[in-house]
């Protein structure tokens, strides 16, 4: 495992690191000791930084990972997320009272006395322009409540406003083959502040893992099924925003630039890894084998100019039309 600078905190984070979305829910049936099987399993291969909210299974991602924090020894960063268990989800539930409130409730979950990253979870743009919410945030920094915190956007544009926060430390973004606009305008950017860069959806809700067939079936409880329109959340939080048959053309093309002896999923998260201003990809696995491929990306050489450029030209024909304006 190779370790990246995370913006200003001086921490040294795994390259590929481990998100938590899928252990606490909306991604099928998941069962804790398989999920706990996981995270350990990330540990052994030289992850140290996790990536949950509070509203991953209402607060289960984050337990599990506490359970984690008790049975090994070794130092690792958590990150957390609050704001999404508003209802409704708006500008003016960001204050202080609220904010005060999930994370002390994220504390109890993690069973800690400060989180070591809180981002805020995709608010609404709005929250971005109200510099007293960052205010609230300075204040827990300093009642030791938090020790950094930054910000998970769903746009490019929501990026590169919220840096302009001096003390956003991070910004949770969308990247991967099928979502390359970040890489544009908003990577040099957060490199020129010194702001570090998660990558999450890295494999585009599994579409970039190369296991999924056209007649693959997804459980009620999966977002995959009840937010490919952006039903719930975000549609581009699903498959990235991209129609899963759509992506899965893409997909058979992406086959023949695989290295030798290389998935896709590494294909795609070497990939991610190509671009120095990304600080770490935070690929979700719900089972050891999973964990194992997600990290051996870490080894793959760098891809050589040519597979690059026949990537970001497949990109350019078949998903750019369809999602490059939107986020």
């Amino acid at each position: 495992m190779k370790y990246r600078t995370l913006g200003r905190t001086g921490w040294k984070v795994s390259e590929i690191s481990f998100g938590a979305w899928a252990i606490g829910g909306t991604w099928g049936k998941v069962d804790d000791q398989e999920s706990l099987a996981a995270l350990h399993a990330a540990l052994d291969g030289g992850v140290n930084f996790f990536d949950t909210a509070d509203v991953y299974g209402d607060g289960h991602s984050e337990r599990l990972l506490a359970k984690l924090k008790k049975e090994r020894k070794e130092t690792f960063y958590i990150a957390s997320k609050a704001g999404r268990r508003l209802n409704p989800h708006t500008a003016d539930g960001y204050n202080r009272q609220n904010l005060t409130a999930f994370i002390e409730r994220s504390l109890k979950n993690l069973d800690a006395e400060a989180i070591d990253l809180l981002q805020l979870h995709c608010p609404p743009v709005e929250v971005l322009y109200r510099p007293e919410v960052f205010g609230v945030l300075e204040d827990l920094v300093k009642a030791g409540k938090l020790r950094h915190y930054g910000v998970s956007v769903e746009k490019v544009e929501e990026a590169l406003k919220a840096i302009e926060f001096p003390g956003v430390q991070t910004i949770q973004i969308i990247f991967n083959l099928f979502r390359q606009r970040p890489a544009e305008l908003f990577f040099p950017e957060a490199q020129r502040r010194k702001v570090g860069i998660l990558a999450r959806v890295p494999l585009a809700s599994g579409l970039l893992s190369g296991k999924m067939t056209r007649d693959r079936q997804f459980t009620k409880d999966d977002h995959r099924n009840f937010n490919r329109h952006g039903e719930a959340f975000d549609r581009g939080e699903t498959f990235s925003g991209v129609a899963f048959e759509t992506g899965l053309r893409a997909v058979e093309e992406l086959r023949a630039l695989l290295p030798e002896g290389a998935t896709l999923a590494q294909l795609a998260l070497r990939w991610i890894l190509e671009f120095p201003a990304v600080t770490c990809a935070i690929p979700g696995a719900k089972r050891p084998a999973q964990v194992a491929e997600n990290i051996a990306a870490s080894d793959l050489k760098p891809l050589s100019p040519s597979t690059m450029k026949k990537i970001r030209a497949l990109y350019d024909a078949q998903i750019k039309p369809l999602v490059h304006p939107y986020w």
